[in-house]
């Protein structure tokens, strides 16, 4: 299954989001974001499958929780910046 993440700028807000796509019934998991995405090694991002990622952001947007950069997660390990 294809994965997305929704970059975050902290833990707080990535735990902010999180809580709220759970209760809007989105399927989410809080990470540590994959460093060669973060250039610092210190972000943290939520990952969801592709079928739930245009909800999830538009439930973010709903709920005025802010996000980073969006990426897809490729077969071969690589990370693809989508746009919105």
């Amino acid at each position: 299954m294809q994965r997305y993440l929704i970059m975050c700028r902290s833990l707080t807000y990535a735990q902010r989001a999180a809580a709220v796509l759970e209760r809007a019934g989105v399927t989410a998991s809080l990470t540590r974001a994959p460093q060669q995405l973060t250039g610092n090694g210190c972000g943290y991002c939520v990952g969801v499958g592709a079928r739930q990622f245009n909800s999830a952001l538009n439930v973010l947007t709903r709920n005025n929780v802010p996000h980073g950069k969006l990426y897809r997660a490729e077969p071969d390990g690589r990370y693809a910046e989508v746009a919105r």
